[in-house]
This record gives structure tokens, C-alpha cells and sequence, in this order.
């Protein structure tokens, strides 16, 4: 053996240099990856498979299976009207909240609405430092790769147990960017299931672009959307917009009220349906070229004899068909896009919160209480459930709130919120607000009370119960 620096090396030891020096590619960090070693032999410890993996995810789904650690205390004083009110808001890591609220509340959330951390550089929060131990993310992968790993590990148990919080009508949507968009599809296809993916919503953010942006100005964000089962989801669609009854008139004074007409015909041409039609007038009308009428002879005879073909005031116009407004589905089918003027944007958000807090700035990326509301309208009704365990400013809150008063609604929500401490020189720290779940509070509070002003309806809930999550002396099992 050689002599190194007066030490004689070990063989194991000069064996490991002489791989390194043969396969410097399965060298990472100053260390052999084993695995990406096998693959350069060509080796395979199994059938390879389509999967989605990455560092940490075998721990990660083990912390969603353990239990809670923790309880849920009372605090009474930082609550609003504590004897009546059905909603909640709790202070504490989310993944110990919805382990808790798993022994309570599974199977009874209608939606779900998140806006997660978009994992843009900063340092992650949540450290899922319950039960202290084995490292979430192993050393050894690249930095690019452990910033992503890091953040899915963050992620994927607090889904996994959202999931069974969900009512089997139930709907979950979340709010990301293009950094994880695509590991967090993935992600909910596993835990979710890609047959109960509804659709990827695009929330228009911002308006005017910013030149600064050397390839792209970004102004959107996505907002993913699954059922629990797709087969039971309720999804209530939009209610139609008054402008669109206005379209309907009657100019025939028909009993069934007013109408509107259709074309008639359609391609590609289909040869039972290519016939002539001759109208009131004795004017006979074929299908343009290339095209046919929507139904045969033999139904449009029907629908004519039923005064649901319209010739034009003379009779003698190209045949269209009736649409009653009575036989109308009374909601709309919502669009992919969603754009500013729909459900708002960023700047609007940030100056509502402003005004509600008098004049001062809390928070720097509120969503608008408009398209929170949109989801709440399309899948919840009555006395559902809502809940938003990446609460920050309580935006959710207010906007169940806003619902129930557009619409009757008796809907609760449940808040769950790590008390983050806030820079001390932030604007909210300077007059008193010492955490997020200081803020997000006083916007619930402040919020209703101003929903009860300007609507007069006293019967709203209002209130809140707040729960801490304190640690228990059980030992971890």
C-alpha cells in the first residue's frame, strides 16, 4: 500500500479513488451514488416502472401516517361570539392541524381551498419539526433537485391527509405557479387519482406587463382543481349573468315567454338530413353547401308543429330554431380562464386589504376575495364546510363570509395558520401585530363586521373559535 502523509491508506479507501478516477459521473458531493453507479453497469434492482419519486418521499408519506402529536387548546379570549359561531381558526403547523382534525372531522369538508408557499427561493417555513430525527431531504442530490425534493416533502403529506378529510362530494383547489405546477400535477394524480383531476384553472393575476422581463411577463397563476370522487362531485356552475337573459325576447308573444333563435344548420353534411323546407311564405330553403340541417325531416316536422321554428317576422326567412329562456339551465359552465375582470386581480386584492386596514399594508400578495368566492359558489351551497390550512391573511374566510350573504348560504370555514413571526419593520409590527395569525384575525373580524353593515343582515356568523396546537407529553410513536 502507499504511504500517504506518514498514514498507510486503508485498500477500501484506495479502491474508492480508483472508482471515482473510472466513473467521475457517479461521483456526487465528493461520495459514490451507488444507484446511478448500478445504471452505468447497466444494472437494475427491479422492473423499472412509471412512477413519480423523488428524494425523502418513502419518510414523507410516513409522516402523513403518523398520529398527532399534539391538542387542540381553547383560547376563549382571542375568539368572537366563542357560544355561537361555527367556524374556526387554528394556530399551529398544518400537517399537526389536519392530523388532528382527521380524528374529528374525516370525511366532512366539502372544499378545500390552498395557496401554498410557490417554493420561489426562500426558505421553506414549514419544517415539519413535530418529531425530530431523519432529515426530510438526504445530502447527496443537487441543489436544484433537493430544492424541488424539499419542497414535494412539504407538500405530499399534507395532501395525503387533506384527502381524507375531504366529503366524497368534495372538491380541492390550490393555487401554484409555473415553479411546481408540474410536480404538484403529478403529485395530486398519485394522491388524488387522474381520473378525479377536474381541470387546471388559469387565474389572470395581472394585466400590464412588465418590460423589466427579459423573455416573458408572466401574469398568471394556475389553480389546480380535483375531486375527491368525481362520480359524487358536486359542482354547481356559475349563475348566469343578466346580460345574457337580456338576448331573449318575444316577438311571436309565444305562451312559453321569451326566446331566442339558433342556426339551424350544421356541418359536416350528413345525407338524412339534407332536405328542403319550405316556409311560411312558399319560399323554399335548402342547407348552404357543404352543410346540413341540425335534425331530420321527420323532427323538424315536430318542432315546427310545436311553433319552435322561427321564419323571421315576414315567414319567410332562413328556419331557425327556439331557445326558451324557461328551458334554460340556470348556471353556466365555467371557463378554464379566468380573467381580472371575473374575479379580480393582484393589485385589487392588495388595495381591499389596505382599505380594510385602514390606510395600512399587512400583507404583500393577498388573493382577491372574488375568485375565492368564485370557488366557494361552484362547489359549496348551505351548511358546507370550507377549509384553508395555508390561511395567511384569511382571505377564505372573507370570502365565505361575502357568500353567505350574496346567497343565503350557512357555510362555515376552518383556518389553519403557522403564527410566522413578522419583520419587525413591517408595517403591521409598528402598530401591534406581531404574527400572521394576528392579521388574519383581526380580517376576519373587522371583515364581517363590515359585510353585516353594508348588507343589514345580523344573522350572519360572524365569529370565530380559536384553537392552539400544543404539544402533548406522550412520547412519539
Amino acid at each position: 500500500m502507499a504511504n500517504v502523509g506518514g498514514r498507510r491508506k486503508p485498500a477500501a479507501d484506495a479502491r474508492l479513488e480508483a472508482i471515482k478516477k473510472l466513473f467521475p459521473e457517479a461521483v456526487v458531493d465528493g461520495g459514490i451514488d451507488w444507484e446511478l453507479l448500478k445504471r452505468v453497469f447497466g444494472g437494475h434492482e427491479r422492473q423499472e416502472a412509471y412512477e413519480f419519486t423523488w428524494p425523502g418521499k418513502a419518510e414523507a408519506r410516513r409522516l402523513a401516517e403518523l398520529p398527532a402529536s399534539g391538542v387542540l387548546r381553547p383560547d376563549r379570549a382571542a375568539s368572537k361570539q366563542w357560544e355561537t359561531t361555527n367556524n374556526w381558526y387554528i394556530e399551529g403547523d398544518n400537517l399537526e392541524a389536519l392530523k388532528l382534525l382527521r380524528t374529528s372531522h374525516a370525511g366532512t369538508i366539502q372544499m378545500i381551498y390552498i395557496d401554498p408557499p410557490y417554493n420561489t427561493g426562500k426558505v421553506l417555513t414549514y419544517k415539519d419539526n413535530w418529531r425530530k430525527g431523519k432529515a426530510v431531504v438526504p445530502s447527496g442530490i443537487q441543489e436544484e433537485a433537493r430544492a424541488h425534493a424539499g419542497w414535494l416533502n412539504m407538500m405530499y403529506p399534507r395532501l395525503w391527509v387533506a384527502r381524507e378529510l375531504l366529503a366524497e362530494t368534495g372538491v380541492i383547489f390550490i393555487s401554484i405557479d409555473d415553479t411546481e405546477q408540474a410536480n404538484l400535477r403529478k403529485m395530486c394524480d398519485e394522491i388524488f387519482g387522474e381520473r378525479n383531476f377536474v381541470a387546471t384553472f388559469i387565474w389572470q393575476r395581472a394585466f400590464s406587463p412588465v418590460n423589466m422581463n427579459k423573455f416573458a411577463s408572466r401574469n398568471h397563476d394556475f389553480i389546480l382543481c380535483y375531486a375527491k370522487n368525481i362520480d359524487r362531485l358536486a359542482w354547481y356552475g356559475l349563475p348566469r349573468h343578466p346580460e345574457a337573459d337580456g338576448r331573449y325576447a318575444n316577438p311571436d308573444n309565444d305562451p312559453r315567454g321569451p326566446w331566442t333563435s339558433g342556426d339551424l344548420s350544421v356541418g359536416p353534411p350528413i345525407s338524412e338530413k339534407i332536405y328542403e323546407i319550405v316556409t311560411p311564405s312558399g319560399r323554399v330553403v335548402s342547407p348552404p353547401n357543404g352543410y346540413c340541417w341540425r335534425v331530420t325531416k321527420e323532427r323538424f316536422a315536430e318542432l315546427a308543429a310545436d311553433n319552435r321554428i322561427w321564419f323571421g317576422k315576414d315567414g319567410s326567412g332562413v328556419p331557425r330554431l327556439k331557445r326558451f329562456l324557461s328551458e334554460v339551465k340556470p348556471t353556466v359552465t365555467p371557463l378554464t380562464i379566468w380573467t381580472h375582470d371575473e374575479v379580480s386581480h393582484s393589485q385589487e386584492a392588495k388595495k381591499e386589504l389596505k382599505e380594510l386596514f385602514d390606510g395600512l399594508a399587512v400583507m404583500d400578495y393577498p388573493k382577491p376575495v372574488k375568485l375565492i368566492q368564485r370557488m366557494v359558489a361552484l362547489t359549496t351551497r348551505d351548511d358546507d364546510l370550507i377549509l384553508d390550512f395555508f390561511s395567511g391573511s384569511a382571505t377564505t374566510a372573507h370570502a365565505v363570509m361575502q357568500q353567505n350573504a350574496e346567497d343565503g348560504g350557512r357555510r362555515s370555514f376552518m383556518m389553519v395558520q403557522l403564527p410566522e413571526r413578522l419583520a419587525e419593520t413591517s408595517e403591521a409590527y409598528r402598530v401591534g401585530f406581531r404574527t400572521i395569525c394576528d392579521i388574519g384575525r383581526e380580517r376576519i373580524r373587522r371583515a364581517g363586521e363590515k359585510i353585516v353593515y353594508e348588507t343589514g343582515k345580523t344573522e350572519l356568523d360572524i365569529g370565530f373559535k380559536v384553537f392552539r396546537i400544543e404539544r402533548t407529553n406522550q412520547p412519539a410513536r
